[in-house]
């Protein structure tokens, strides 16, 4: 077993020093070049047959082959498109749904306020619209207005208690 191990680590060294010698260094990266432009050549000829370039010098069975490669690039290729697509309509469904949801959200916070406004004109203005006679003198005032824009207009101040005392004091306003 020590034998083996020696020897084992003398091969190590000796290949180590062939890579550390200039000469031996040279000459693997030599054979590391040629090999690889042998591989990029290669490559290059198969992508020009697969672009349907220099197909001439191919048998029937290698354009059979190329033919089936091809019909699964495509088969993988369109795979791959449908799940993008599927994934990218998930998302806009799910970014619908949230609109929708906002959108719903929206409306309530609208009608919410739609309905205190409602409250608070009843609360400042429910007094003068229950009162019809009232509100016949203020739409007989904004008539009068309407036909003469230069009118003088005489406002009071009056409490809600003093029911009367309002409607004799806008029957004596008098306008012009």
């Amino acid at each position: 077993m020590k034998s083996v191990i020696g020897r084992y680590h003398k091969a190590k060294e000796e290949q180590q020093q062939q890579i550390t010698s200039p000469t031996s260094e040279v000459k693997f990266w030599q054979r590391e070049a040629a090999m690889l432009k042998q591989q990029l050549q290669s490559l290059q000829e198969n992508h020009r047959q697969m672009m349907g370039e220099e197909l001439s010098g191919l048998s029937v069975q290698d354009l059979q082959v190329m033919e089936n490669q091809l019909e699964m690039s495509l088969r993988n290729i369109r795979t791959k498109k449908d799940q993008l697509l599927f994934e990218e309509i998930e998302e806009l469904k799910r970014k619908g749904n949230i609109i929708h949801h906002e959108n719903v959200e929206l409306c309530k916070k609208v009608n919410h306020i739609r309905e205190e406004n409602t409250e608070l004109y009843k609360q400042v203005y429910g007094i003068r619209e229950t009162d019809s006679t009232n509100r016949n003198v203020f739409l007989t005032n904004a008539l009068s207005i309407r036909d003469d824009p230069h009118a003088t207009i005489h406002l009071q101040l009056s409490q809600p208690d003093q029911h009367e005392a309002t409607e004799a004091s806008l029957q004596s306003t008098s306008l012009g």
